[in-house]
């Protein structure tokens, strides 16, 4: 089993930075991979980023020009920096581990942006 814990989600100005942590504990295996997504109000969850086994990002659509994934592989951490916030990335968003055919979601942060 794997457990993650979103944080740093709030209510921020748009125009502003935030940056996003995801702790994970548990069992976690070699080749795992792990990422966000997001989820607005009456919307689908998309991918923003994750990352592969080996570190390398791999970004939704339109999502690399303002989002940045990274990691602490000691601490079982990723991160997801945002910059430039408008209202429309206004969601709840999911860290999600893929592991061993498994799929592991944490409860979710909510990012709020105001104009």
């Amino acid at each position: 089993q794997v457990q993650l814990v979103e944080s740093g989600g709030g209510l921020v100005q748009a125009g502003g930075s935030l940056r996003l942590s995801c702790a994970a504990s548990g069992s976690l295996f070699r080749g795992y991979i792990m990422g966000w997504y997001r989820q607005p109000p009456g919307g689908q969850r998309d991918l923003i980023a994750q990352l592969t086994p080996g570190g390398n990002p791999i970004y939704g659509d339109s999502m690399k020009a303002r989002f940045a994934i990274s990691r602490d592989l000691p601490k079982k951490e990723i991160y997801l920096d945002i910059d430039h916030l408008t209202p429309g990335d206004t969601a709840v968003y999911y860290c999600h581990v893929y592991q061993q055919g498994i799929d592991f979601w944490g409860p979710g942060t909510q990012v709020t942006v105001s104009s």
